[in-house]
């Protein structure tokens, strides 16, 4: 069977689970944490998740378990209008946060839940990462795009 139609069966269950359990938003808070660093794994798990865990392991099919719990993650963003935003700077910038959650939410009318972060590689700017768009705003891209013009410009001269 396909792996991507089992993930999706087990992910729309759980999900189901999860609804009935009435602990959806705590669930959807330990997924997300277990995916962002499974070794620092909250203690305790929440039941409904022990309870998927035990079902994957007596069908053999625990080594799903990372893409069950990914395609469980975008379904419950779907079904509660969520959106997950990545935003990443090269400096520390007090409320840009606070201001893009406010102005992405007034947009796409979802919750926003930004995840911050500073990578000062990016040398000045932004990146922003949206559902599966990013916008990157940093120096480094321009660099490398410069970079990128003058070596094709190079190679048509030669």
């Amino acid at each position: 069977m396909n792996q991507g139609a089992v993930t999706s069966r087990y992910a729309k269950a759980f999900l189901l689970l999860v609804e009935e359990s009435g602990r959806g938003e705590q669930v959807f808070t330990q997924v997300r944490a277990l995916l962002k660093d499974a070794t620092s794994a909250p203690q305790p798990l929440e039941p409904d998740i022990e309870k998927l865990v035990l079902l994957l392991r007596r069908n053999h099919r625990l080594d799903c378990l990372k893409f069950i719990l990914h395609d469980f993650v975008r379904l419950w963003c779907k079904e509660h209008k969520v959106v997950l935003v990545k935003l990443i700077t090269a400096v520390p910038s007090p409320g840009l946060p606070e201001r893009l959650e406010g102005m992405l939410a007034a947009r796409t009318g979802c919750k926003i839940i930004m995840e911050a972060s500073v990578d000062p590689e990016l040398l000045g700017g932004f990146v922003l990462e949206l559902d599966n768009e990013m916008l990157d705003a940093s120096v480094r891209r321009q660099i490398d795009d410069i970079r990128r013009q003058l070596v094709q410009k190079n190679n048509r001269i030669i």
